[in-house]
C-alpha cells in the first residue's frame, strides 16, 4: 500500500478536447470537430464501431498525429504543437511494444533511464510498479517467457513508473483471449481508482467500456454521438445507433405506428401506458405516425413464467433458436415488422430496396421458460419500457 501512494504523487490533469479535427491530405475526415472533458482521475472511454476515428482521436492526444483543427489542453497547456515526449502522458498499445531482448525490469525501467532518472530512484520506482502489478517474480524474464496477461502488466508497469498526467490506452485487451480479458479489464479499472491518474481509454468492444468507464463517449464516423455514465447510456439512449450500439444483445428496433394508446409494430398492436406519453411529452406531436420503436431483450419475457402480463402487452411468434446460459436463456423469434438499419457498419442491416421484411428478435428469457426452436410461444412485452425515436432525424423522442 506504501508503494501505491508513493506512484499516486504523479500530477493528473485535465485533458480538454476542443473542437479537434482530422482531415488527411487525401482529403478523409477521420475525425470532426470532437468535444470532450476529461477530468482529473477520470477513467473516460471512447468507443466506436471499427474505422469510427477512435484510434485517430487518441493518437492526436498521444501527438502521434497532427491536429488540423482544434484546440487539446493537458492541465493548463495547450499541447498542439508539442511532441510526444513533451506532453507528459503514457500510452499502453495494444500490442504491449515491448523489447524482447529486454527483461522485464528493463522494459518497465527504459523511459527512466532515456530520461536520466538517478538509479537509486529508477530501482524503487520499478519495483513499486512491480509490487503493484504481481511482477516481483518476473523481473528478471524476458517477455517471450511471460503469458499474455503479464505482457499487458508490464506494458502498464512502464506506463505507471513514469508518473505521467494522463494515461492513453489504445485496445489493449484486444490480443487477450475471453477469459483474460474479462480478468484483465477489471484489473486495469482497479488499478486506475488506486492510482487516480487520468485516463483515455479505446475500444470497439461496449462491454468492455461499459464495465470499465466512468464516463463512455460514443463515437462514429468520425463525430462524437453521446458522452454519459454507462447506466445512463444504456438507459437513455439519444440516438439510434447509441441505442443499437449499448448493450448486448442488442436493443430490438422497429418501424412501428404510434396511437394515443397504443404502438403497432407489423400486425401487433401493444398498449402503452399514461406513464409513457406523461415521460415523453414528444410523443404526442408523432401520434398517428411512424416512428421507430426500441426494446431491448430484457423487457420481453415468456408468457407461460412472467408474473404478470396483460393480454394487450403480448406477442405471438414461432421460435428460431435457443441460446442456453444458464442464468438466462436467449430467445429468437421473428416479427412481422419492417427493422431499422442502426448505423454500424459492422452489423450487416436490411438489404437496398427492400420496403418490407420478416425481422429477428431476441428476448432474454428467465431461464424457467421451456421453450424450443420451432414452437409457437407468447411473449410479454414491458411496453413501458419502450424507447421512441424520430425516423427522420433518428435522435430520442423525449422532452
Amino acid at each position: 500500500m506504501v508503494a501505491r501512494k508513493r506512484l499516486q504523487e504523479a500530477d493528473v490533469a485535465q485533458v480538454v478536447l476542443d473542437g479537434l479535427t482530422k482531415t488527411y491530405p487525401n482529403g478523409f475526415q477521420a475525425v470532426t470537430d470532437l468535444d470532450l472533458e476529461i477530468h482529473d482521475g477520470e477513467f473516460l472511454v471512447l468507443v466506436g464501431p471499427s474505422g469510427c476515428g477512435k484510434s485517430t482521436a487518441l493518437r492526436m492526444i498521444a501527438g502521434l498525429e497532427d491536429i488540423s483543427e482544434g484546440e487539446l489542453r493537458i492541465g493548463e497547456r495547450v499541447v498542439n504543437d508539442l511532441g510526444p515526449k513533451d506532453r507528459d502522458i503514457a500510452m499502453v498499445f495494444q500490442n504491449y511494444a515491448l523489447y524482447p531482448h529486454m527483461s522485464v525490469y528493463d522494459n518497465i525501467s527504459f523511459a527512466l533511464k532515456l530520461a536520466k532518472t538517478p538509479k537509486e530512484e529508477i530501482d524503487e520506482r520499478v519495483r513499486e510498479a512491480a509490487a503493484i502489478l504481481e511482477l516481483e517474480d518476473q523481473l528478471d524474464r524476458k517477455p517471450g517467457q511471460l503469458s499474455g496477461g503479464q505482457r499487458q502488466r508490464v506494458a502498464m508497469g512502464r506506463a505507471i513508473v513514469r508518473k505521467p498526467s494522463a494515461f492513453l490506452m489504445d485496445e489493449p485487451l484486444s490480443n487477450l483471449d475471453a477469459k483474460l480479458r474479462v480478468q484483465m479489464r477489471a484489473e486495469i479499472a482497479k488499478l486506475q481508482r488506486d492510482l487516480g491518474v487520468t485516463t483515455f481509454y479505446v475500444t470497439h468492444d461496449q462491454i468492455e467500456a461499459m464495465t470499465m468507464g466512468d464516463r463512455v463517449a460514443v463515437i462514429k464516423d468520425g463525430f462524437l454521438q453521446q458522452v454519459a455514465t454507462p447506466q445512463e447510456l444504456y438507459d437513455n439512449p439519444d440516438n439510434v445507433f447509441v441505442a443499437a450500439f449499448i448493450g448486448s444483445p442488442s436493443m430490438n428496433l422497429y418501424e412501428a405506428e404510434l396511437g394515443a394508446d397504443s404502438i403497432t409494430i407489423g400486425s401487433n398492436r401493444l398498449a402503452l401506458g399514461q406513464r409513457i406519453l406523461a415521460n415523453r411529452p414528444a410523443l404526442k406531436s408523432h401520434i398517428g405516425s411512424t416512428v421507430i420503436v426500441g426494446v431491448r431483450p430484457e423487457d420481453l419475457e415468456d408468457a407461460a413464467v412472467a408474473d404478470d402480463g396483460p393480454a394487450d402487452r403480448r406477442i405471438t411468434s414461432t421460435v428460431t433458436l435457443v441460446e442456453s446460459l444458464g442464468s438466462e436463456v436467449m430467445v429468437h423469434f421473428d416479427i412481422d415488422a419492417r427493422p431499422v438499419d442502426s448505423g454500424d457498419p459492422d452489423v450487416q442491416d436490411l438489404p437496398t430496396g427492400e420496403t418490407s421484411a420478416t425481422s429477428s428478435a431476441v428476448g432474454r428469457f428467465s431461464p424457467r421458460s421451456r421453450v424450443r426452436a420451432g414452437e409457437k410461444v407468447e411473449i410479454v412485452v414491458d411496453s413501458d419500457r419502450l424507447h421512441f425515436f424520430d425516423p427522420e432525424t433518428r435522435l430520442a423522442i423525449r422532452s
